[in-house]
């Protein structure tokens, strides 16, 4: 068994991780950091875990436990780190945009490596140091790892992607209240979105022809959980070989599946998988992509990089089931 710690515990990222590693058959949930909650149970913040779990949070930190995980929002990550001392035999998984760029991926002695399985697996196993992917940053990536992989990509990327409620995290604001997000649709950080860092990044280091753009529309849904992308490009292959590719670059993804099918959002929710579908028009490809933010987008994908760290089986711990119905 290792212990495990989690640092930010009141959001819906950390209520996520909570409920995975207290089932999870290889660790020990040791502590659950939160300062403005230490002494309240957990199950008060995280009411669906009530008659499950009896742990309290803490103010009080571990420095000697196996792995921590960083649920801090974004720029605070590095600053808990240096105002806070771990065991040098500590794992770090950073769940917020900290350390995702290669410009701040060394912090003190510590270098934080990419964390998306899909693109990085055998790195991931020897690292001590990841930067989990940001939720829409892992749809769209795995939307177009392939084709640029094959060098196949000449042309700028055109995605639209819709995230769930959940997606703006626990604090309230104009756009998160109910009267506003329900029955409601709208766009934001048109153009300009944090995560396309990230994107490019590993744009760059798999094709390094790409000199196109990657143009996003993010957009919120009035649903709570969930990311449904569509990307776009100009494509020269047949559907038949497009789909080829993708099927052989995920032939051995535990959680990433090319359908024949069209998809659709409920065949994730609340599981770690992501779906992809293609489609081809006339000299476009598209591929629709979706997962679940909190999930795939976070806390499932920071499991299964922990469960690679630490040679354990890598879907350990995240054969989770949708909620169809």
């Amino acid at each position: 068994m290792i212990k495990a710690g989690i640092i930010g515990g009141a959001g819906y990222t950390a209520g996520e991780l909570i409920r995975i590693l207290m089932y999870h058959s290889k660790v020990n949930l040791d502590f659950v950091f939160s300062t403005s909650n230490a002494g309240n149970k957990i199950s008060d913040i995280h009411q669906d875990l009530e008659g499950e779990l009896e742990l309290k949070f803490t103010s009080e930190i571990n420095p000697n436990v196996d792995v921590l995980f960083l649920c801090l929002g974004h720029g605070n990550s590095s600053k808990f780190l240096h105002e806070n001392k771990f065991s040098k035999n500590t794992k770090i998984i950073d769940l917020s945009n900290d350390f995702r760029l290669d410009k701040d991926k060394i912090f003190e002695t510590k270098e934080f490596l990419y964390g998306l399985p899909e693109l990085n697996k055998e790195v991931i196993k020897k690292a001590n140091y990841i930067a989990n992917p940001g939720c829409f940053a892992t749809a769209i990536q795995l939307a177009i790892l392939p084709l640029a992989k094959a060098k196949l990509i000449k042309n700028d990327i055109h995605v639209n992607a819709t995230t769930g409620a959940t997606g703006a995290g626990t604090s309230l604001s104009k756009t998160t209240h109910f009267t506003w997000r329900d029955n409601n649709f709208s766009s934001y950080k048109v153009f300009t979105h944090q995560h396309l860092g990230e994107i490019n990044q590993t744009m760059g280091s798999l094709q390094n022809s790409f000199n196109n753009d990657v143009i996003f529309i993010p957009n919120r849904g009035d649903f709570s959980r969930g990311i449904y992308a569509t990307v776009y490009t100009k494509y020269d292959g047949t559907l038949e070989e497009a789909k080829e590719i993708y099927k052989d670059f995920y032939k051995d993804a535990k959680f990433t599946f090319v359908s024949d099918k069209e998809i659709f959002l409920k065949q994730v929710v609340n599981t770690n998988k992501c779906l992809l579908h293609l489609h081809k028009h006339n000299n476009k490809l598209l591929i629709t992509s979706v997962i679940d933010n909190l999930l795939k987008g976070a806390s499932g994908q920071a499991v299964q990089n922990m469960n690679l760290m630490f040679a354990f089986e890598e879907s350990m711990g995240l054969n989770l089931k949708a909620n169809y119905f």
